[in-house]
């Protein structure tokens, strides 16, 4: 289990991310066309995974945002947008900022993905939603970078997260 916080309040999330080296856990998520991604799908690019509470809170659209611009710039590389909203939610939130270069991925269904990956808040106002945090990718699902936001009202650092594909 990890320890984050919430407005300074502890907060207690599943488990503890996935090292770096090792291959990224399988998943199954919703897209925003209510079909399956796998991590499968993205071999062969190199990927950005900005996994948030809510796309409806500022901190996480910031980042969706932030790192849109940024990967736009770079590539073969991916950005996937992953919480628990509806496909729907995540998918107007895009639209109404005219943001294309992204994928959005929900784990609204199974739930699986925030276990699996250690990052799933267990206690807490948010519990049961995904805390922030940032997992980068090479082209054959091994894991170059991860961060788990210490504070939930902050924003990941988004050049350190960025360097690793350089």
């Amino acid at each position: 289990m990890s320890q984050i916080t919430f407005k300074g309040k502890p907060v207690t999330t599943y488990g503890h991310l996935p090292e770096k080296g090792e291959k990224a856990p399988h998943f199954e998520l919703l897209k925003s066309d209510l079909t399956i991604a796998t991590l499968q799908d993205f071999k062969g690019h190199r990927v950005v995974m900005n996994i948030f509470p809510s796309i409806d809170t500022d901190f996480c659209s910031t980042s969706v945002r932030n790192f849109s611009k940024k990967v736009a710039e770079m590539d073969n590389v991916i950005l996937l947008n992953i919480s628990r909203d509806l496909p729907f939610a995540q998918q107007r939130f895009v639209e109404e900022e005219n943001i294309g270069n992204v994928v959005n991925l929900s784990d609204f269904r199974e739930r699986n993905f925030g276990k699996d990956y250690g990052l799933e808040m267990i206690d807490g106002p948010w519990e049961g939603l995904l805390s922030r945090v940032v997992i980068v990718l090479d082209e054959n699902g091994k894991i170059l970078y991860t961060q788990q936001v210490k504070e939930i009202n902050q924003e990941p650092n988004y050049l350190e997260a960025l360097k690793t594909l350089l």
